[in-house]
């Protein structure tokens, strides 16, 4: 999950680098600042060494991974980015290893 996000993180940073510079303070910050914090959490919550706070972490990752995905949006009918296949398959693949990963924890979590 962390591997699959510091990807997509990049892969924000070198798209939205073609972002207008009027919104270089907007939403190409915000934008990168959610796409950091996405692995950011996941790594955070790993170092905590408990399963309720690597859990709370990566529900954290997965709620800037759907503000990215929001912001990606808002940047193509904006007409500011143009639809990116690869960038949509990152954020899916992404949200797919990140629930995954919420799933088993949280069954390992039931059984004990």
């Amino acid at each position: 999950a962390w591997q699959k996000s510091m990807r997509l993180a990049a892969a924000v940073y070198s798209r939205s680098s073609r972002f207008p510079d009027t919104e270089r303070f907007g939403l190409t910050a915000q934008l990168r600042r959610a796409a950091v914090s996405v692995p950011s959490n996941i790594a955070e919550g790993f170092g905590r060494e408990t399963r309720a706070d690597f859990l709370r972490f990566l529900r954290q990752a997965r709620g800037s991974l759907f503000e990215v995905q929001t912001q990606l949006e808002l940047a193509q009918a904006l007409t500011m980015l143009d639809r990116d296949p690869e960038l949509d398959a990152l954020v899916a693949e992404t949200d797919r290893v990140l629930q995954g990963f919420i799933r088993g924890l949280e069954s390992s979590e039931d059984r004990g």
